[in-house]
């Protein structure tokens, strides 16, 4: 009877070890479906390199070895994939490199079209040598969510709380440690970041420099002060440090009170929806009726992350057009523009899905019907749709496919793309 129970344990032992290591593989997102931000894997780096027209880039990414020495991590946005910069809406065009970002990714969906590198799933795990540390090239690059300090706080309902101040010389060391906004958190540890004349602090509608704070009496003109806690927002970004510190970052900006913060959030949001007005909307296609001589009726559903004045643009009977996009989102159709191929036709119905919606979508679905359908609007693809009050431009040559292929050379141009001068 001993050896039963002994027997028994050892199998449940077993059991859960491969539970543990099951719950730990790396996810990967299925077509057609938005993945759980929760099976996300977890990082933080330094925007070193983007690629905005393809929706990549590279980040260094933050371990336990020395930061300098990492190298430059590529990834890409998934389709749905959404970009957070000063708590609102952007495009990677708009997040200065050099900025430090939270990232959310899982493997590639489909790694034949990944548009970077398909690393072995455990790469996470392996320790990249030369003081660098395990974790700086996770396999997990695709991005489900990208945000700056800012939109990462706000997120998580979070503040960084200053301790103490340091200033010699015009520039110094800020102590301050990230804390929930409701409550401290007494095992916050604190952080050691630098700041000089470059700093910017936002009050209301001002932007001060340091000078202006010593010359209220806020910071001193030299040496230590205690801050006493005070709570504000950072922008982190990352600069080579002396004295042998490897990973110390950089606050770039100080956010003093919410109407600050606030304002700078207005300021994006206003960029990111003129952006996507000319870009058009994302969606993905949940289901296709196809009826007669290329009619058809397609239901689609609308990505997340925008503002919600430009889903207030999708309405019951108005005009519409819907052009294919591949993974990038660029146009896959049309010579001189997204406008030259795209199905034209209305809006039949505009739905909102029960529950909360999943990372990545709207929740917001709409029913277009068409009397000429293309070719790349089929259940499961990605198109861009633009409500008829929304402009018609044609969009810079290298963000859309000049033939619709999807050939590597198309999708990702090699200097042949130059002129010969």
């Amino acid at each position: 009877m001993t050896r039963f129970f002994l027997a028994v344990g050892f199998a449940f032992l077993i059991l859960g070890s491969y539970a543990a290591v099951a719950a730990e593989e790396p996810f990967r997102p299925e077509a057609g479906k938005f993945p759980p931000l929760e099976k996300a894997y977890t990082y933080r780096g330094e925007l070193i390199f983007v690629d905005h027209a393809n929706r990549r880039g590279s980040i260094r990414v933050q371990a336990t070895g020395m930061f300098f020495r990492n190298d430059p991590h590529p990834f890409a946005m998934l389709p749905y994939g959404i970009v957070r910069y000063h708590g609102a809406p952007a495009d990677l065009a708009d997040i200065p490199l050099g900025t430090v970002l939270h990232v959310r990714a899982f493997l590639p969906p489909d790694p034949k079209t990944s548009a970077v590198p398909v690393l072995p799933v455990n790469n996470k795990n392996l320790d990249g040598n030369h003081n660098r540390g395990a974790g700086i090239s996770p396999a997990e690059n695709h991005v489900l969510l990208l945000e700056d300090e800012p939109s990462h706080c706000q997120r998580e309902d979070r503040v960084w709380k200053l301790k103490e101040v340091d200033l010699q010389s015009g520039e110094g060391m800020i102590i301050a440690s990230c804390e929930p906004k409701q409550g401290g958190d007494s095992k916050a540890s604190e952080e050691k970041m630098t700041f000089d004349a470059a700093t910017r602090i936002w009050r209301g509608r001002e932007c001060l420099g340091i000078e202006d704070l010593i010359a209220e009496g806020a910071w001193p003109s030299s040496g230590k002060k205690s801050l006493g806690g005070q709570s504000v927002l950072l922008g982190i970004t990352w600069k080579p440090t002396p004295d042998g510190i490897f990973t110390r970052f950089h606050i770039s900006d100080i956010w003093l009170d919410d109407a600050a913060m606030q304002r700078a959030a207005h300021n994006q949001t206003e960029v990111h929806k003129a952006f996507i007005r000319s870009r058009w909307m994302p969606a993905c296609i949940d289901a296709v009726e196809y009826g007669k001589f290329g009619r058809a009726t397609i239901t689609a559903t609308l990505f997340g992350g925008m503002d919600a004045s430009l889903y207030g643009d999708f309405q019951k009977g108005t005009p519409a057009m819907m052009n294919a996009v591949e993974n990038t989102l660029k146009h896959t159709h049309g010579a001189y523009g997204p406008g030259h191929m795209a199905s034209r036709g209305s809006i039949l119905d505009v739905i909102k899905t029960p529950g909360e919606a999943p990372l990545g979508s709207s929740g917001i679905q709409i029913r277009f019907e068409t009397d000429l359908i293309i070719e790349g609007i089929r259940r499961g693809r990605t198109v861009r749709v633009r409500p008829g009050n929304w402009p018609l431009v044609n969009v810079p040559r290298e963000e859309y496919l000049n033939d619709g292929s999807a050939s590597l050379e198309e999708r990702f141009p090699t200097p042949a793309i130059f002129p010969k001068y």
